[in-house]
């Protein structure tokens, strides 16, 4: 207990500057394993690691106990509001939730009909991860939900189907890589849409100390842009690759005997890429994001300066995941 007297348990165990910091971060919080705890398991986390930043570590906690709590928190708590997230929206539900919509998407590209109903489930499913990850200081009504999920649904089927149907006399391999054509163009719509209250009033900014500073749009685009960056970034490796593997394994006979099994395996190679893809892609950019101050809107770069003089000259905001 001596050992942990002046613990900041806030305070990141790796160096969030790096691109290597953050991911052995996000490798830690991304963990599918967490997934399989119950409610109260992540609560009683919850408990310690708020015991904790009161100064009041119970007797014979050891560090080791205080960074797997932190590491519980962190994958199932809102950093925002401190609310547990909905189990499909966490980032450790990504891989297990990821791999089987992904697989199925790669497998059943042929038809209209399976691509439509594949195309709306992963809309379905990015729509729930963009609202369960977004900034919640930014608050989105029921109608600004519905809507920017009819529209990104929209766009993914509207690209799915019309390259579908243009692909037609195209390589076979073209075909395949029209699933992943259609998850980066809705992921360009459905995060800005699920996010559009940030992008219309602005995202809170804050100094390095916390305090707020006020609102700014701009801000809200770049953290946007870099999370939309994100998300494309975590589904190509797969999506690309993954239908040339399937081509060339189709010409052998015995892989040709067992179609049955191609969504499965499809399934699990998609696996394979996601649990190092969703943490990579989610190290691309610090979590907690910087913009200078001189690149802010010119009535809140004013006020900064009006109140703080030359003291702040960046600002920083959560841009999401």
């Amino acid at each position: 207990m001596g050992s942990l007297k002046g613990f900041d348990i806030d305070v990141p165990r790796w160096d969030q500057s790096t691109f290597i910091g953050r991911l052995k971060h996000f490798f830690n919080i991304t963990d599918c394993r967490t997934v399989l705890l119950p409610d109260s398991r992540l609560d009683e986390a919850k408990a310690l690691v708020e015991s904790c930043r009161a100064g009041s570590v119970p007797p014979g906690t050891t560090v080791e106990q205080l960074h797997y709590a932190k590491k519980l928190y962190d994958s199932a708590f809102h950093p925002d509001t401190g609310d547990r997230m909905n189990l499909i929206g966490r980032m450790s539900f990504q891989v297990p939730g990821g791999m089987a919509i992904t697989g199925f998407m790669l497998q059943f590209y042929r038809t209209v009909p399976a691509v439509v109903f594949w195309q709306w489930v992963n809309q379905s499913f990015n729509a729930l991860v963009n609202y369960t990850n977004r900034n919640a200081a930014s608050p989105i009504t029921p109608k600004q939900i519905g809507v920017a999920y009819v529209t990104a649904t929209s766009t993914a089927l509207a690209t799915a189907v019309g390259l579908n149907l243009y692909t037609k006399k195209a390589p076979p391999l073209v075909a395949r890589w029209v699933p992943f054509a259609a998850v980066a163009a809705a992921n360009c719509v459905n995060i800005p849409m699920m996010r559009q209250q940030e992008i219309l009033n602005g995202i809170a900014v804050t100094d390095e100390d916390g305090n707020t500073l006020g609102h700014s749009r701009k801000a809200a685009v770049k953290g946007i842009t870099q999370v939309v960056i994100s998300r494309v970034t975590m589904a190509a490796p797969g999506m690309i690759i993954l239908p040339i593997v399937m081509q060339r394994l189709e010409k052998y006979r015995f892989i040709q005997k067992i179609t049955f099994l191609h969504g499965p395996l499809q399934v699990m190679m998609v696996g394979v890429f996601l649990i190092f893809m969703v943490p990579a892609a989610c190290s691309l950019f610090p979590q907690s994001c910087s913009m200078a101050v001189s690149k802010l809107e010119p009535e809140l770069r004013e006020s900064i300066i009006s109140q703080y003089g030359g003291r702040v000259s960046y600002v920083y905001f959560n841009k999401g995941l």
